[in-house]
């Protein structure tokens, strides 16, 4: 708003300035013509029998304005005026109109001509005082309409300062909100497109930073699911090896160090799952589809055991030649035979088959899934009271990372299905 009435009082000075001179020199100007205009008057009134010494009848005037006719010699003859004749009414018995200025007054002297003879001299004056008064009053309408202008600016200037400034103010507590954690606060749209475009980059970023924070936030909640069964596996079978005298610790080491392996495999799936892509020039790692879920059966035959439950295997015709990424599918596995130990029933079955080019992985157990089928694959959504209800979705990001799919095949008996892409077998040594 400073910015607007400060560019408004340039204008107005710059207009008002020369103005103000204009009217001033307007002002003596046309008193000056009005003067002459007079004295013209008061001259043709001289007849020529004022060289006799004749009286003359000078025409109304204004009061205010000195009218008097002058003999040669420089004596007021008729009328009001200095009695001898100043400088300026000398000067017009040359035969030419003389104006001007002295004892703060204006003069214009005309000269009475008989024939081509000079005989006397008209002049009228007037005051100063009164035409700078006139002046003055000029000058005071024209302070007037300029701090018209000025006051009209200013409302002005306040509107448009308000436009400009309450978008700027509710970006700014826009801003705020978010600086206070919520990201869900977003900046409204303006009249104003310089404006509206940073609202629209303000956006772009919140959003962009809530995408950040959920990723991270993910990434914490999958790798402590993730973590969880493997630590668990590794702590398990050191402290059976620790209680037990008799343990074979060669055997014991070695299973150790390849749960420390999958561990190992785990971590590292879990941060290719958290770069979204995998590192340039990092291809996957494929094995057997047959070798990999032999793997992860044995890692798990011993848990379910241990709660009564049977696990099998089994690899259909055309199943045993595929290779699939081992380490996605192993964490895939990992978690879809928890979710079975979890909230399944009876035997939990695996089969490996072949299905239109790709390596389908059925996981299947004797219970029935209560879910709704969209939401089972949904974060947070568990059957269990201690489940985080991450454990599906992760799958599912995993599966899709590495080009594949997880799917509720059945409700009942629950069957998930892995689909993954099969990558062609290494080159024999020659």
């Amino acid at each position: 708003m400073r910015v607007a009435v400060m560019a408004v009082l340039v204008a107005l000075v710059l207009l008002a300035a020369p103005l103000a001179f204009g009217i001033q020199t307007s002002f003596f100007t046309d008193e000056r013509d009005e003067l002459e205009r007079v004295a013209l008057a008061a001259a043709v009134h001289v007849p020529p029998q004022f060289v006799a010494g004749d009286h003359v009848e000078l025409p109304a005037h204004e009061r205010g304005t000195d009218v008097g006719v002058y003999d040669l010699s420089g004596r007021l003859r008729d009328g009001s005026g200095p009695r001898k004749a100043d400088a300026i009414t000398q000067a017009a018995k040359g035969g030419t109109v003389a104006r001007g200025r002295g004892d703060h007054q204006i003069v214009v002297a005309v000269p009475i001509a008989t024939g081509e003879q000079v005989i006397g001299v008209a002049r009228a004056s007037t005051g100063t005082p009164q035409v700078w008064q006139r002046v003055i009053l000029a000058w005071l309408g024209l302070a007037g309409a300029a701090l018209v202008a000025l006051i009209t600016a200013v409302v002005v200037a306040r509107r448009q300062a308000r436009t400009l400034s309450a978008p700027l103010e509710a970006l700014s507590a826009k801003a705020g909100a978010v600086a206070e954690g919520d990201l869900t606060a977003r900046a409204e749209g303006s009249a104003i497109a310089e404006i509206d475009q940073v609202a629209r980059t303000q956006n772009t970023m919140v959003e962009q930073l809530a995408r950040w924070l959920e990723h991270e936030r993910h990434f914490t909640s999958n790798a402590s699911h993730q973590l969880r069964t493997p630590l668990a596996g590794l702590q398990l079978g050191l402290e059976a090896a620790a209680a037990d005298p008799g343990t074979d610790l060669r055997a014991a080491v070695g299973e150790a160090l390849e749960q420390v392996r999958h561990l190992q495999r785990t971590v590292d799936e879990v941060l290719r799952l958290a770069r979204a892509t995998p590192r340039p020039g990092v291809p996957p790692t494929t094995r057997p589809a047959a070798e990999v879920v032999e793997g992860v059966e044995r890692r798990w035959h011993g848990t379910f055991a241990a709660e009564g439950r049977r696990l099998d295997f089994g690899v259909e015709p055309g199943g045993e030649r595929l290779r699939i990424p081992d380490r996605t599918a192993e964490q895939i596995l990992d978690v879809l035979l928890d979710n079975a130990l979890r909230h399944g029933r009876g035997t939990v079955e695996v089969t490996v088959r072949e299905m239109g080019g790709a390596a389908a992985v059925d996981v299947s157990d004797e219970g029935s899934l209560t879910l709704d089928r969209r939401a089972v694959f949904d974060r947070g959504t568990t059957t269990s009271r201690s489940g985080s209800g991450i454990g599906l979705t992760l799958a599912r990001e995993m599966a899709e990372a590495a080009g594949g799919r997880l799917t509720l095949a059945r409700a009942a008996p629950t069957t998930f299905t892995l689909l993954l892409p099969v990558a062609e077998p290494p080159p024999s040594p020659a």
